[in-house]
């Protein structure tokens, strides 16, 4: 690394310098006034002193970022030591003794203007310590991102999977026999983690989730594949009153493809709506987005699932999820013994780390996953090994 000072009496005047000779890549160290000429330090005028450094050697690629930052922390150290002496040096050049003559002229002004010069120059090595020490917190927090970090590790979290899912699949690894690539390895582990089934045959099905992911669009393609593509009698009983619209867009889509439609705004008149539509294949019920964390509304929820007395209880959650908001959700849900996921919005991220991450917590198949916003086209089964490939970038939507 090469530091080097520079007097000047602006920073435009340095700047230009410091690209000449140190080029585009030099960074400012410190920059600070100080006063040049004059009589011990007095009657001078105020120049800028400005330090710069540049490494001026490429790291091999051998050399690993927590090197490089230790070279880099101990040049800024041996910076910060070579201004804490130069410090000391001003202050001593500033107590060298004069004739009698000149003391005696001047011996008032110079104790005052030492004083300020004291209390000046440890003000500013206090600054500029300030200032080194947060430059070397940067760097050190910087690089513990990768610090210790194998390439496997970066490579998982580059997909938005989670820690835990990652310490999963490496520790699985492991285990694994050492013929076969890091990358099939990783793949073994996924598609044993992902598990995908085609949604069971059910009189009734119903779906449940946090608002926002796409219940009743999905719902409505649901009912389109089942009754334009697969030919089935279906019947939507919808219990979304919160919403406002959501009534009339699922009632549109009903209009289309020519299906019965109910709304249910109590417990005795979901039984009712369910025996109305007793002569369909199959029955689809799109509920109120809740709040996973308000036991209440899931209570309530609950309450109306177990009036159409089904097991296929579909959660819906969107890809672009949080993965710190995967657990909190999962957890939420379980007292509605959801037994499939569906997954939406796979066309709004792209990264679908979100998918394992899901599947490793709720140990819950998935039976659909959805792409778009077209109705019934954008929503499809997907094997384990097509997902994997999804979330390793071998495949696309």
């Amino acid at each position: 690394m090469v530091i080097k000072r520079y007097i000047v009496n602006s920073m435009s005047e340095a700047l230009t310098r410091i690209r000449y000779e140190l080029g585009k890549d030099a960074v400012i160290i410190s920059q600070r006034r100080i006063r040049k000429g004059g009589f011990w330090g007095f009657f001078s005028k105020k120049v800028l002193e400005v330090t710069a450094a540049v490494d001026n050697k490429k790291p091999s690629r051998n050399v690993s970022s927590g090197e490089n930052v230790e070279e880099s922390i101990k040049a800024i150290k041996k910076i910060m030591n070579s201004k804490i002496k130069e410090n000391e040096k001003q202050i001593k050049e500033s107590n060298i003794q004069s004739n009698n003559e000149e003391r005696k002229r001047t011996e008032v002004i110079f104790d005052e203007n030492y004083k300020l010069m004291l209390e000046k120059n440890n003000g500013q090595l206090i600054n500029e310590v300030k200032e080194m020490r947060s430059m070397l917190d940067e760097m050190v927090k910087g690089s513990n991102i990768t610090i210790g970090k194998s390439k496997v590790q970066l490579y998982l979290e580059k997909m938005d999977i989670e820690d835990e899912v990652v310490k999963y699949i490496m520790n699985e690894m492991k285990m694994m026999s050492d013929d076969i690539t890091d990358k099939e390895k990783i793949k073994k582990v996924m598609e044993h983690v992902i598990l995908t089934r085609p949604m069971q045959e059910s009189n009734v099905v119903v779906l449940v989730g946090p608002t926002g992911v796409g219940k009743t669009t999905t719902i409505a393609k649901l009912a389109g594949k089942m009754a334009l593509l697969e030919g089935k009698k279906v019947g939507l009983i919808t219990i979304d009153t919160y919403r406002i619209g959501a009534v009339e867009q699922l009632k549109t889509y009903a209009d289309i493809m020519n299906i019965p439609f109910k709304v249910v705004l109590t417990i005795k008149e979901m039984e009712a709506a369910v025996e109305s539509m007793s002569n369909c294949d199959v029955i689809l019920v799109d509920t109120t987005g809740r709040s996973s964390k308000n036991t209440m509304q899931i209570s309530e929820l609950r309450a109306f699932i177990e009036k159409v007395n089904t097991d296929n209880v579909n959660l819906v959650m969107s890809c672009t999820t949080k993965n710190r908001d995967i657990d909190v959700i999962l957890d939420g849900y379980k007292p509605l013994n959801y037994s499939n996921i569906i997954i939406t919005k796979l066309d709004e991220t792209s990264t679908y780390g979100s998918i394992i991450n899901i599947c490793k917590d709720s140990k819950k198949p998935i039976t659909f996953v959805t792409t778009g916003q077209n109705v019934p086209d954008d929503i499809k089964f997907i094997t384990s090994k097509e997902i994997t490939n999804l979330i390793l970038g071998e495949d696309s939507i």
